[in-house]
């Protein structure tokens, strides 16, 4: 399932085409997705100027002149293209309709946003901009990890005596948003920290480092357009390229890279997920 910096690329990617142009025309090919998709969803999209386009965790955010927010969510599969506009220096003409499209906007100005999803787990919702914060999925949402509310006395005081691992802890979303399985394995692999320990016995130091390295890890797959494993796609269909760069995470058998470790990536189930990690040098 993507993660945030996935969502973030995909943001990005979507902004120029989609931030404050108007949906000429919405198109809604089935009702449902993951959840019965939002009455006369076409209707109440058609004619809306897009006034910004936000991620708020593992969520698109897009705010319309109705007043009303739609809210995407990519799931395993869901893929938001661009076709018909001008990315960086790319131009996509506009494809053959697929199976799987199951929502598209068509823009004024011609650029199209389809929202293709095989499996239909990912989701989308129009709620009221000024209550968004309310909706189901975003309510109960901890701190962005770039935002000034995430900081190492916060992060210390939600880890404080608790008896799961520290693993878990992470990617609990009520404690930070946006965080999965991948951006913890790094996130954990550089803080020299094992996924097993418990979080509420890691030291003062070790806790004061998670921050910075989480800012870190998520700063450079942003950069490098996110992690591609089997579906995910950018805006423009590109690939992301930070799995290029894993040190841990997919790595089972392979030498640890830290310098002078002689110890091999080794993968643990926690939770029904794999831990990706080196007993050597994680402790």
């Amino acid at each position: 399932m993507p993660e945030l910096p996935e969502v973030e690329t995909v943001r990005r990617g979507l902004q120029p085409v989609l931030e404050g142009a108007v949906i000429a025309r919405a198109e809604v090919n089935r009702p449902d997705l993951r959840w019965p998709l939002p009455e006369r969803m076409a209707e109440r999209l058609t004619g809306q100027r897009v006034t910004a386009l936000r991620r708020r965790s593992k969520y698109l955010l897009a705010d319309l002149s109705s007043g009303e927010t739609l809210l995407v969510h990519l799931g395993m599969s869901g893929r938001m293209l661009v076709s018909g506009a001008q990315i960086g220096t790319f131009h996509h003409d506009h494809p053959a309709p697929q199976k799987h499209d199951h929502v598209v906007l068509h823009m004024e100005g011609g650029a199209r946003v389809t929202f293709n999803d095989a499996r239909r787990f990912g989701a989308m919702d129009l709620m009221p901009t000024d209550r968004a914060a309310d909706n189901m999925l975003l309510k109960d949402l901890g701190p962005e990890p770039f935002g000034n509310d995430f900081n190492e006395p916060y992060l210390a005081g939600r880890l404080k005596g608790r008896r799961t691992p520290i693993k878990a802890a992470l990617l609990d979303q009520r404690i930070v948003a946006g965080l999965g399985n991948i951006y913890v394995a790094e996130t954990l692999y550089r803080a020299r920290i094992s996924p097993l320990r418990l979080a509420g016995d890691l030291e003062e130091g070790q806790v004061r480092a998670l921050v910075p390295i989480i800012r870190d890890v998520l700063a450079e797959a942003i950069e490098a357009g996110g992690s591609s494993l089997r579906d995910f796609r950018q805006a423009n269909g590109e690939l992301g390229y930070f799995s290029k760069h894993f040190q841990v995470y997919d790595r089972e058998g392979e030498p640890c890279e830290t310098p002078g470790c002689p110890g091999m990536v080794t993968r643990s189930v926690q939770s029904g997920r794999s831990s990706f990690w080196c007993p050597a040098c994680q402790r």
